[in-house]
């Protein structure tokens, strides 16, 4: 067995179950074997980068359900909302190309359906700026697509929520530039925006500009894509999608079908146009622009996370029945890419993901062993409470049974277990997250921090009975 071939069987037999290790829980190792079998995901393929390059790649279970058509290299997944960095790249071709501006009103390009106006939109105007990193202002978080036996509408239905679209209207209902808010809206507005720039239709032109330059033979954005190279989606109970997948007319914002391996091309192109050594699509300049921050660590298309050595840009992706995540780092050339065909693909990703960290010596994203303090019921119960984020907008519930602490981000339905670590101190010990109550003065906790692994740390107010916010 060569090293490399060593390096993947150290991935597959040596998973663990949660983010934190923590003496006396159960959490492995697992096999990947188990791990798939415990999640209930029929199918799995990852590509491993290591040092600029693709270093092996690997299909795992089988298309769908009962059957036994293995999961190959060459099997093609949606990659939902990893659909709009791959996008943000066609719409940034066209900055570079004199075509576009970032900090432009887009209705200036747009040549029929435009955003409308509003109250909100009438001191600053959307972007592609804007659009790109989810500050625009504009509603509808993401789409459910269109089963086999659903009509699909056009783009511009889809924009204003007409029938046979089962979205509401894109609007501006927030100041453009303000919040930092996810909107699937707004990348619909961004392949309306580079269709009519470009004069092409948004596949074709990204085929041709951005994903053949990649070498991303395997990609594309048609609707549907109908061939038996293609993984059946599934619920999480292990049952398949009724129609194998449902289509989504919103393409830059969910409609790429692709692989792991052709992910993991682009991965590496931004890479090493990042480092000046390519430019098959966009300048060492402009990767730059797209690598940097904005509002709530999102750059112009993909997250961005960490500093120094663990700076590195992401994207996760949920369509109806799949589930996939890409992470690369932006200076020492590793990452993954994981793509699952279920509901459930989650949290195996993340399990995969902290394997091949370990194997491969990732400056982070490694399990992490931390040791449990004695729970404190009392004080427990003046945590008990709503807690308000601003950016991104969200609530957080605290809630407590006898000696146990719990946290839930609003609406979903997770509620995992809060593990002591200090006095004001929490973990979770599935996803990583850390949680810090932070009293007033007087003592009485009025807020919170909370650090969701990548996705940086965010402060949250207590919310008195009323509804308003305390301190």
């Amino acid at each position: 067995m060569n090293l490399i071939a060593e390096k993947q069987h150290a991935v597959e037999q040596n998973l663990v179950a949660n983010a934190i290790i923590v003496e006396g829980l159960s959490q492995g190792p697992f096999t990947l074997a188990e791990r798939m079998a415990h999640h209930k995901v029929p199918g799995l393929s990852v590509a491993v980068i290591n040092e600029g390059r693709i270093e092996w790649a690997k299909g795992y279970g089988v298309l769908e359900g009962d059957n036994e058509e293995p999961v190959t290299t060459d099997t093609l997944f949606q990659a939902a909302s990893i659909s709009k960095p791959v996008a943000a790249l066609g719409a940034l071709l066209l900055v570079e190309a004199g075509k576009l501006g970032l900090d432009e009103d887009v209705n200036t390009y747009l040549r029929g359906w435009r955003v409308p106006d509003s109250e909100h939109s009438a001191e600053s105007k959307v972007t592609l700026r804007t659009l790109l990193t989810h500050t625009a202002g504009l509603t509808v978080h993401g789409f459910r697509g269109y089963a086999a036996d659903e009509e699909v509408p056009s783009t511009l239905q889809v924009l204003d929520g007409l029938a046979p679209a089962n979205s509401d209207p894109v609007r501006v209902d927030v100041p453009p530039g303000t919040l930092n808010r996810y909107s699937g809206g707004g990348y619909t507005v961004l392949q309306q925006l580079i269709e009519d720039v470009s004069g092409q239709p948004f596949a074709e032109f990204m085929r041709e500009n951005v994903l053949a330059p990649l070498g991303m033979e395997s990609s594309g954005y048609e609707q549907p894509r109908a061939t038996n190279l293609a993984a059946t989606g599934h619920r999480e109970d292990g049952s398949p999608i009724v129609g194998r997948w449902h289509r989504y007319p919103e393409m830059a914002a969910a409609g790429l079908w692709t692989t792991p391996s052709d992910l993991a091309r682009f991965a590496i192109e931004i890479q090493r146009s990042l480092a000046g050594e390519s430019n098959k699509v966009l300048s060492s300049e402009m990767t730059q622009q797209m690598l940097t921050a904005h509002l709530s660590n999102w750059g112009l298309g993909p997250e961005v996370g960490g500093e120094g050595d663990t700076r590195r840009f992401l994207h996760g992706g949920s369509n109806e029945g799949f589930r996939c995540y890409f992470t690369a780092y932006c200076s020492n050339g590793q990452g993954l890419v994981a793509m699952t065909n279920s509901d459930s693909g989650s949290p195996l990703i993340m399990e995969v993901m902290r394997s091949v960290a370990e194997v491969y010596g990732w400056p982070d994203m490694r399990p992490v062993r931390k040791t449990r303090a004695a729970a404190n019921p009392h004080l427990y119960l003046t945590f008990v409470g709503t807690y308000h984020l601003a950016d991104p907008e969200l609530d957080i519930a605290i809630t407590s049974e006898g000696e146990r602490l719990f946290v839930q981000v609003l609406p979903g339905p997770r509620r995992p277990e809060l593990h002591p670590e200090s006095e004001l101190g929490y973990f979770v010990v599935d996803s990583g997250a850390t949680v810090q109550f932070q009293p007033a003065n007087e003592g009485a906790v009025q807020a919170l921090s909370i650090t969701f692994g990548e996705g940086g740390t965010f402060r949250a107010e207590r919310v008195a009975e009323n509804g308003e916010k305390n301190g």
